[in-house]
């Protein structure tokens, strides 16, 4: 066996699972059990095959989101920002690996496990903004159904209030990051935070449902700095059934 090839898929498993909380810690039974989000790695852009993160395509073509969103600012987003943040997971796994088979400067593990979570947190968090949304066309927007609609009636008051909340949380980033409606796990109800840059502020046991991005690349072409209007914009082609998902998957 190829150990080089065993211990990098080793490691890149390990980053792309505990990222979201894939780990063994299910298999520990004591208390009632937690369970953080329930991806694949295929869902959140991990290769098994090549042992790597990988860029998604879209689930739809550059331009199926006019008016909300339009193609030249897909093409960027997607083919640039996301394609860098892939490029820059997989470095940081190679250098730690690097440091941890071959021994190095003790001082860049700090460094490189800096980087692989601002750009571990940027893949997967445009991978699972991809699949959020769809076309208005195809069923995009709307409300949800079912158990969701109940659990935000529930933890908001009404679907519009969560609406309010949900696209002013966004707004109101200090900077550049995103707006993510969430299920927290140990009080089973689902919150709304903000999240800055890549990964700051988001806690440890949230399962990400719906997230808008909110840094400029995401919007600026078309809105400038009209971020409101984006905000609100977006809840056009949310893509309720795959949330509804994820909504069911997390509290299962």
């Amino acid at each position: 066996m190829d150990h080089d090839l065993s211990r990098r898929n080793a490691i890149g498993s390990i980053a792309a699972l505990g990222a979201l909380g894939l780990s063994g810690s299910e298999a520990l039974s004591a208390q009632p059990k937690i369970r953080p989000a329930k991806f694949s790695p295929t869902e959140i852009g991990y290769d098994a095959q090549k042992q790597e993160f990988v860029l998604p395509e879209l689930p739809y073509a550059y331009n199926a989101l006019e008016p909300v969103i339009d193609e030249q600012t897909m093409r960027i987003h997607h083919d640039k920002h996301h394609a860098g943040y892939v490029k820059g997971a997989n470095t940081a796994v190679a250098k730690l690996n690097e440091y941890l088979w071959q021994g190095g400067d003790p001082a860049l593990i700090q460094h490189w496990e800096r980087q692989l979570s601002f750009h571990m947190g940027g893949h997967i968090n445009h991978t699972l903004f991809w699949t959020g949304m769809k076309p208005e066309s195809e069923g995009g927007g709307g409300k949800p159904e079912g158990n969701l609609l109940a659990q935000i009636e529930k933890d908001f008051g009404t679907y519009s209030a969560f609406v309010e909340y949900f696209t002013s949380a966004a707004t109101k980033v200090e900077g550049s990051g995103w707006g993510w409606l969430v299920y927290e796990p140990a009080s089973r109800r689902l919150m709304v935070l903000q999240m800055q840059n890549q990964q700051d502020m988001m806690f440890a046991s949230a399962v990400p449902l719906l997230g808008v991005d909110v840094w400029e690349h995401a919007y600026y072409l078309k809105y400038q700095n009209r971020r409101a209007d984006y905000a609100k914009a977006f809840m056009r082609v949310v893509n309720w059934e795959e949330v509804s998902r994820r909504y069911e998957a997390a509290r299962a």
